[in-house]
């Protein structure tokens, strides 16, 4: 993660913060495009969304009680997949918001969506889907969504259906193992 400033601010504000109820709370994390975020064609470059992204994870893992959880029993937070679409650009300056929440999970898989919304309306300017799970690095396993809601305090519930991005995106995480 290059973006220390950022992380810094994120890590600091974090404890005057509501929490999140978990599984289904929303993280919202307001930005601005800074001058180091864009690239040739004077928007923000692909790339810096996806690290942009990890600062919505940590706010939802943190505000959830999965942070404390995770550094007591040596687990560690992982992506292992993702698919995004960019429907606006963002210009140099410009505020938009983050969302991240869990959309669904299947066994230690979980999906996450994080959303780039702009303007008084919040239009989505990108969308990205993740797969995420926990890695339990002592045992050397991912760690159920079960075993992970309960080690933070929250309901286990039977996730949402999984829309047919979510889906296809676990049919080509599948895929690329088998090539």
């Amino acid at each position: 993660m290059n973006l220390w400033f950022r992380l810094l601010l994120l890590l600091l504000s974090t404890p005057f913060r509501p929490k999140l109820a978990a599984p289904f709370a929303v993280s919202r994390l307001s930005f601005r495009v800074l001058p180091n975020d864009i690239d040739s064609n004077l928007h923000m470059t692909n790339g810096r969304y996806w690290t942009i992204f990890d600062l919505g994870r940590l706010d939802l893992v943190f505000r959830m009680g999965l942070g404390r959880v995770a550094w007591r029993s040596k687990w560690a937070p992982i992506v292992s997949g993702g698919t995004i679409q960019f429907r606006r650009e963002l210009k140099p300056f410009q505020r938009f918001v983050l969302e991240t929440r869990m959309v669904g999970w299947a066994g230690t898989r979980i999906i996450m969506e994080q959303r780039v919304l702009i303007g008084e309306e919040e239009k989505v300017a990108t969308r990205a889907l993740l797969i995420t799970g926990v890695y339990d690095r002592r045992h050397r396993r991912f760690v159920s969504t079960d075993q992970m809601m309960e080690a933070i305090g929250a309901p286990i519930v039977p996730s949402p259906e999984l829309g047919k991005a979510a889906q296809a995106l676990l049919a080509a995480e599948m895929a690329m193992k088998e090539d």
